[in-house]
């Protein structure tokens, strides 16, 4: 394949303490380290340059025409200098600016509030007219939002819906400072609404010479066995069964505990999660066939337990456990099945990692755990990303929106 027509990916990090300084050094590395001029930049900037996110799209398109800009704050930036091991920065100011020169690849930015979004049963094509985007594209989503104005959930449903064959990947913004709004930036030439945003969704759909993949980390390991939900009513469950046993969630919430050796038992007090099974066929489950929830309450009186999600009768669910030592196998055990399930993984070009605030040193006690796991199984790849308030990413063919997970977008030429 001749240069001009091979894709070129790029990350490019800065601590430098001013704006300025921030965005004239990660500028200078990305143009020492492509041979073309790139069409997209996806930026990430963390909460210590907020006084100035006002001007960092246009500091950036000053340095470095781009067809298409987009990005938002982060309470952790993570990025690389040079060819330097990617940091994820918790607590630092950083900026990072991934950057890509994508031949025959269509972009297609957009900006939508929770008020544009259709509602849930309109067709498929209302969705296509408001992004522009038709499915017979095969576009890929990149999708960053405001965590607290975007009917998030509604989003993704709908994208789902109207995009099935469709991988959708980003993140909730978030922020280090009280006080400080959400930032969502979006720049596309030609259009008099770019800039700097506190609400909605910036995105960004691509498609032509390009594929996008996911690896979706949630970092539990389950406990006991499956059960089915026999009886619910919107997040509570009130009864399950095994082998026609039916029971209080409760009653097999205790039951179970008291299996578990010391260690695990003072895991549950704090870090007991409900796995839900999301394909119903199938029988042997493994790590990424479950879509983790948050254990929300009990109610001793009915037995029941209540879950950050709506359940149905039918579904199957297990009890999960976290903790670092799980998080670590679990995307260990991801990035080595991606590598043993594909032979592609030499053509990947460049990476986004969007991690919970959970995670990192809060998790693992040490930095760019994550990220240096990631490089080791694709090493020379630039990593970019930000900790977020959420991460999105598909579960089996469902995109959802996640906790405690590290999601990565992995970008490569077909072919």
């Amino acid at each position: 394949m001749t240069d001009h027509l091979s894709m070129q990916w790029t990350n490019a990090l800065s601590t430098r303490p001013s704006l300025e300084g921030a965005v004239t050094e990660v500028v200078a590395t990305i143009q020492q380290s492509l041979s073309h001029p790139p069409d997209l930049g996806i930026v990430f900037i963390s909460s210590a340059y907020a006084s100035d996110y006002t001007r960092l799209v246009p500091l950036i398109l000053e340095k470095l025409p781009l067809s298409v800009l987009i990005g938002c704050g982060g309470a952790g930036i993570i990025g690389q200098r040079g060819q330097e091991q990617a940091q994820e920065l918790e607590n630092n100011p950083a900026l990072s600016l991934s950057v890509g020169y994508l031949p025959d690849v269509t972009l297609q930015p957009f900006l939508l509030n929770a008020e544009s979004l259709p509602d849930l049963d309109s067709s498929p094509e209302t969705w296509h007219q408001l992004l522009g985007v038709s499915p017979q594209q095969r576009p890929h989503f990149i999708l960053l939002a405001d965590a607290f104005s975007t009917r998030i959930n509604d989003l993704l449903e709908g994208l789902d819906f109207a995009y099935p064959d469709s991988i959708k990947v980003g993140g909730l913004t978030s922020s280090s400072m009280t006080g400080v709004p959400s930032a969502l930036f979006y720049y596309t030439t030609g259009d008099q609404g770019s800039g700097l945003y506190h609400q909605g969704t910036v995105g960004l759909a691509l498609s032509g010479n390009i594929e996008v993949e996911a690896i979706v980390a949630q970092g539990c390991r389950p406990i006991g066995q499956p059960y089915q939900v026999v009886q619910g009513e919107r997040n509570i469950i009130l009864e399950l069964s095994q082998d026609g046993n039916i029971r209080p969630p409760l009653d097999v919430l205790r039951n179970l505990i008291e299996t578990l050796n010391e260690s695990d038992r003072q895991l549950a007090q704090h870090s007991l999660f409900i796995g839900i099974v999301r394909d119903e066929f199938q029988l042997e489950l493994q790590a990424g066939d479950f879509l983790i929830r948050n254990l929300l309450g009990v109610d001793p009186r009915l037995g029941a337990i209540a879950i950050g999600d709506r359940v149905r009768p039918g579904q199957r669910i297990q009890f999960h456990l976290r903790d670092a030592q799980t998080s670590a196998e679990d995307l260990e055990l991801l990035l080595q099945n991606y590598l043993s399930s594909s032979n592609l993984s030499t053509s990947i070009k460049g990476a986004l990692m969007f991690a919970c605030l959970g995670r990192g040193q809060n998790l693992y006690g040490t930095a760019n755990f994550d990220s240096e796991r990631f490089s080791h199984y694709f090493p020379g790849v630039s990593l970019g990303g930000f900790f977020c308030n959420g991460e999105i990413g598909p579960v089996g063919k469902q995109t959802f929106l996640h906790g405690y997970t590290s999601a990565f977008a992995l970008f490569r030429q077909p072919g």
